[in-house]
């Protein structure tokens, strides 16, 4: 699996995010079109940590795909399976920043083009060269893209690949939350490497007891390396029977925590990239949260995530700096 022409291909959204950039000269508010979804932002922040990836998804043929898939290839993504779609436009998605960097989704996606991928326009043989396959829940919303993203799960199963998931939880796209229910439950029963965040575990389990809750992600699913993000109150890896915790590096330069969690995401897959996944030590897994923790600390200063996220270097600067 060394040989692979990918380290990483994700599936699933990429669409536009609109935040909120101040207020116009008539007091209207103002908002910069930033290239958004998470799967591309954690194959962003892979490639600025030195990985090849690629990303399979859809966008509308309107001037939103097209920035889209040129700043997907401004940050070194093989964009050979972004299909562009004739009749159905591009999703938006309009963020509102509280004080406190924390945001609130509004979405234009009834339907959106990356709701449109098929089965047909999945790549196999790009899976096939990959290491790593990564996915979400966004793109098992509908039915057509939920078969297109099972069948690209069972190609990655068949390949060997390491796979990889975050169900990144945005209720607003669900008709019914026992359908987001169930597709995180069909992730985490084919995934190798969960990221979760606390409000997910919430969600499913009704518990603020993470500990607890990875308790019955593990006893259930049988998840090799499970990671919770806690927001201000650092993360935790659980792998084989253990816990390691590592602190935040919190900011008060914080503007918004936007990619914050894909960054996390993207420095766990390659520590699994370079580490893998068998005889990790404690000392492995504090090294790789302390490294997730600051490289998402440090996109919280930043607007927007997928063409500003950091070097290794500025990462492990940061780091040291906190030492």
């Amino acid at each position: 699996m060394e040989n692979r022409q990918y380290d990483v291909s994700a599936l699933g959204e990429l669409l536009i995010d609109f935040t909120e950039n101040g207020d116009s000269s008539q007091g209207n508010p103002t908002f910069e079109a930033n290239p958004g979804g998470a799967p591309c932002n954690v194959l962003a922040m892979l490639n600025r940590l030195g990985k090849k990836t690629a990303f399979i998804g859809k966008v509308g043929n309107d001037m939103f795909g097209k920035q889209l898939k040129a700043a997907v290839e401004e940050c070194g993504i093989d964009t050979r399976n972004l299909v562009m779609d004739d009749e159905i436009h591009t999703t938006l998605a309009f963020v509102h920043t509280y004080p406190d960097g924390d945001r609130d989704f509004s979405f234009y996606r009834n339907p959106g083009a990356d709701m449109m991928l098929t089965k047909d326009d999945v790549d196999a043989d790009l899976i096939r060269n990959s290491r790593i396959f990564h996915f979400g829940t966004l793109s098992s919303t509908h039915e057509g893209v939920r078969e297109a993203t099972r069948y690209a799960l069972d190609v990655a199963k068949e390949a060997g690949c390491i796979i990889t998931f975050d169900p990144n939880l945005r209720p607003p796209l669900w008709k019914d939350l026992n359908d987001a229910r169930k597709e995180i439950e069909y992730g985490m029963e084919r995934c190798d490497v969960l990221k979760i965040s606390d409000n997910e575990v919430k969600f499913l389990f009704d518990t603020t007891d993470y500990d607890k809750g990875a308790a019955l992600i593990e006893e259930k699913y049988h998840i090799p390396l499970v990671l919770i993000t806690m927001g201000k109150d650092g993360s935790r890896a659980y792998y084989r029977g253990r816990k390691v915790e590592a602190a935040p590096f919190l900011q008060e330069k914080t503007i918004e925590t936007t990619g914050a969690g894909d960054t996390f995401c993207a420095s766990t897959l390659n520590y699994v990239l370079e580490h893998g996944l068998e005889d990790l030590t404690d000392e492995n897994l504090a090294e790789l949260l302390t490294f997730a923790n600051a490289a998402a600390s440090l996109i919280t200063t930043k607007k927007g995530a997928l063409r500003v996220m950091p070097e290794r270097d500025e990462v492990l600067d940061f780091i040291a700096s906190r030492k």
